[in-house]
């Protein structure tokens, strides 16, 4: 079963963050949870409880793999 956290307004956000800035995109790929509540710039991301765990479990070495992981989280 494919469950599907992807398209939300937030996730969109967060993936645009990490595109331009590669301090964040490192961040996200180490710890999705952290680099979520810590921001980007003066940017701030409230998900849902459940995108949260979702996230917080995927580990990825690419942001094409999170991105991937996201989709299609199994």
């Amino acid at each position: 079963m494919v469950n599907v956290i992807y398209p939300h307004h937030e996730i969109s956000r967060i993936m645009t963050a990490a595109v331009v800035n590669v301090t964040f995109r490192q961040d996200l790929l180490r710890n999705p949870v952290s680099a979520i509540e810590n921001g980007f710039g003066e940017e701030t991301f409230i998900l849902e409880q459940e995108q949260s765990e979702r996230l917080s479990k995927i580990q990825a070495g690419t942001l094409e793999e999170f991105a991937t992981k996201i989709i299609y989280y199994t």
